[in-house]
This record gives C-alpha cells, sequence and structure tokens, in this order.
C-alpha cells in the first residue's frame, strides 16, 4: 500500500475519533499518530488532510448535505461521513485527479464501511465533483497515482 492510501485511511480514521470524541485535544490526536503503525510520509499526509478538513468543515458538510437530499447528515454513518469529508476536501483542494480521489474513497469505504458503503460514497461524491466543476472522464482502467 502506498503512503497516499495509508494516509487517506489514517486521515479517516483521525477524523473518526474526532467525530466520537469531540473534546479530542491536541494531544489526544498527536498520541493517535504516535502510535498508528505508518510511515513518516503517510503520517504527514494524514495531518495535512484532517487539517484541511477541519477548516473546511462547515463548507465540505453543506456540499455533503446539499447532496444527500434524502439522508440528513446525523444519519449517516459516521465512517462514511468521515469518508465523503476527506473526499470532498480533496476535491475543494484540487491537485489530484477527480477519478483518483474517488476511486480511493471507495477502496476506503469497502475497507472499513458497512456493505452498501462503497456505493453510497460513490453516489455521493459524483454529484459533489459535478456541482465543483471538476466530474472529469477517464478511460476504464486507467489509474494514476493519487
Amino acid at each position: 500500500m502506498g503512503a497516499r492510501r495509508k494516509g487517506r485511511e489514517l486521515a479517516v480514521q483521525a477524523l473518526y475519533q474526532i467525530e466520537l470524541r469531540p473534546d479530542a485535544s491536541p494531544a489526544v490526536l498527536q498520541v493517535f499518530w504516535e502510535q498508528c503503525e505508518a510511515g513518516q510520509p503517510a503520517k504527514e499526509f494524514a495531518r495535512a488532510l484532517v487539517d484541511g478538513v477541519a477548516e473546511q468543515r462547515a463548507r465540505i458538510d453543506l456540499l455533503i448535505t446539499e447532496t444527500c437530499e434524502h439522508w440528513r447528515v446525523e444519519r449517516l454513518s459516521r465512517v462514511d461521513l468521515n469518508i465523503l469529508r476527506l473526499a470532498t476536501f480533496e476535491l475543494l483542494r484540487g491537485g489530484v485527479p477527480t477519478n483518483i480521489v474517488i476511486d480511493e474513497a471507495i477502496e476506503i469505504a469497502r475497507r472499513f464501511g458497512t456493505e452498501e458503503s462503497a456505493v453510497f460514497v460513490n453516489g455521493v461524491l459524483d454529484p459533489i465533483a459535478a456541482r465543483l466543476g471538476v466530474k472529469t472522464t477517464t478511460a476504464p482502467g486507467v489509474r494514476h497515482d493519487g
């Protein structure tokens, strides 16, 4: 597994921890970063993602809420929600092809979510990408290092 995938997985885990413990202090997160098994590049990437999600959380949650017309954010699985937050941040930030962002989110949803998570995450991220004007089409099977 590459450092960026591992970083995304760590970021989802940290965001989930923050979600469950809103009082999570920087010291609590520091313990998480110290105890997780990953190389320094993955940890640094994960920290940057978590910080970015925190900085833009209101905008990210609004995009997710507007896209999930029939679902209230409070009712979403915390795992799915934090995968969506992470991927939405990456779509907003740019720099990684949209198809890679969505593919990575789907794979993380398969690993950490429920049986339906991957389909749900794809179904939400696709319209978010379209709304942001970053939806792209790529030939099937074409992968880029994201």
